[in-house]
């Protein structure tokens, strides 16, 4: 089989990654005879002007930031009408998979790592580029366990006063997101310092700190809950590192301290681990400096207060909220179409395993294409699993009558199951592929079980609703 060549020059081998909006492939440049990165805009939204654009400015944000931190953007083009981004390739995992793989870090890793992605972050915003999207799956490790920041897609510069990402809309995965942006409201470099300090907790306690079964239910914890301390889930943690948490995850973005006070706080408690952590008295972070700021713009304003009581921000947000209501009270909306049916996560089904990522099953339900749960990476021959298969379950508010399952992997089976019967046959699933359930269904305890990986090692489920 002959392999794809981008643009006369790019060979490609592997698909190593797939988000919403593009795929990621190890290629070979045949003119420099070496392994490169290429990301590709999924044809879908070759002709959305939108995601274009988004596309483009990741090019250009992206190609302005020489650092050893931050991958290098190597070139830009467009073949057949696909878009395509060329960064260095780097051989390794990213920060998630290292949390996964090996638990909560030690300390001195974790000052090392927060100071090379912090040097990052903070020369990005030296030329007016804010990243908003900090996760540790945008962290990538190389073989000596450097970091490269990566996946600039949503970044956006300081200065843009309009544009694609305006206030009242939601960008950013949520476990990382900071209260301004969950809130649709505009967000600038202390947003990024924030989602670190989400990061830096991760990689301390070996989970974030608001956990939640959905996009909305977490996005509302950053916005009115108060972080716990690091210290309740790593007692070990040095009381100044514990401190400096705290303060980048602040509420008020004007609380937090900037990405270089991070640096330097990072490279001070670097110097105070070891033997002499133990014996060094602990200064109490010093306060940090402000720079004179504009008056505050203010956004929109609360829209809806739930039965609940939680306040909702912005016009996106509530969008959100009013899709999750699940029990909490369904209405029929007003031109007269069926209620809509609120899926929520309850784990993963691994017939002869352990659960197959089962922390990111919440992202199939959070109405966020870029997220994703996926399988395991297989391999085996066919698209086999080497057992059963393994799938997904999920808990409806009342029986639906079908499923959607949107995908980034395209050419998986599945089926959907109840109750140890399969109650929706096995069919290939496509971008966006519907199950029809029996007329008469009274299961709200759901199974999408996948059954061949098709030509996938991993497959990804983006999203699933139901109607």
């Amino acid at each position: 089989m002959t392999a794809k060549v981008i643009s006369g020059r790019y060979e490609l081998e592997e698909l190593v990654g797939s988000g919403g909006m593009s795929g990621v492939y190890r290629a070979h440049d045949r003119l420099l005879e070496r392994k490169v990165a290429l990301k590709v805009l999924h044809q879908r939204y070759g002709e959305d002007a939108e995601y274009l654009e988004r596309f483009r400015r990741e090019a250009r944000a992206v190609a302005q930031l020489s650092h050893p931190n931050i991958v290098t953007v190597i070139d830009r083009g467009v073949d057949e009408d696909r878009q395509f981004i060329v960064f260095e390739y780097i051989e390794g995992e990213d920060l998630k998979q290292r949390v996964d793989r090996a638990g909560p870090l030690p300390v001195e890793h974790v000052l090392e790592l927060g100071i090379q992605i912090a040097r990052a972050l903070a020369f990005a915003h030296e030329r007016g580029i804010v990243h908003r999207d900090v996760k540790p799956q945008n962290v990538l490790l190389n073989g000596e366990g450097a970091v490269k920041v990566t996946d600039f897609g949503i970044a956006r510069s300081l200065d843009v006063e309009r544009g694609v990402t305006q206030t009242g809309t939601v960008l950013g995965t949520s476990n990382y997101i900071a209260p301004e942006q969950a809130s649709g409201q505009p967000v600038d470099e202390r947003s990024d310092v924030y989602s670190l300090g989400v990061v830096l907790y991760e990689l301390l306690a070996g989970e974030v700190p608001f956990p939640g079964e959905n996009f909305v239910a977490v996005a509302l914890k950053h916005v009115h809950e108060p972080a716990p301390s690091v210290l309740e889930r790593r007692p070990d943690t040095p009381p100044q590192l514990a401190a400096l948490i705290d303060s980048m995850l602040a509420k008020h973005h004007d609380d937090r301290p900037s990405m270089d006070e991070v640096v330097v706080e990072l490279e001070h408690l670097r110097g105070a681990t070891g033997e002499a952590q133990a014996t060094a008295v602990i200064r109490r972070p010093a306060s940090p400096r402000r720079r004179p700021r504009p008056a505050r713009r203010r956004g929109a304003g609360p829209l809806a207060v739930a039965a609940a009581g939680a306040v909702v921000l912005g016009v996106a947000f509530g969008a959100l909220i009013l899709r999750d209501r699940g029990d909490a009270g369904e209405e029929a909306p007003p031109d007269g179409n069926a209620i809509p049916i609120a899926l929520h996560p309850v784990g993963t089904e691994d017939p002869r395993g352990d659960g197959e990522h089962d922390g990111e099953v919440p992202n199939v339900v959070d109405n966020v294409p870029a997220t994703y749960w996926q399988t395991s990476s297989y391999d085996f021959p066919n698209g086999e699993f080497g057992k059963e298969g393994v799938g997904i379950v999920l808990r409806a508010s009342r029986p639906p009558e079908e499923l959607v399952v949107a995908t980034d992997t395209p050419g998986f089976t599945a089926e959907v199951r109840s109750g140890g019967e399969t109650i929706a046959e096995s069919q290939t699933v496509a971008g966006e592929t519907t199950f029809a359930l029996p007329e008469d269904n009274e299961a709200t305890e759901l199974i999408l079980f996948i059954t061949n990986r098709g030509p996938h090692r991993s497959v990804h489920v983006n999203e699933v609703t139901a109607n």
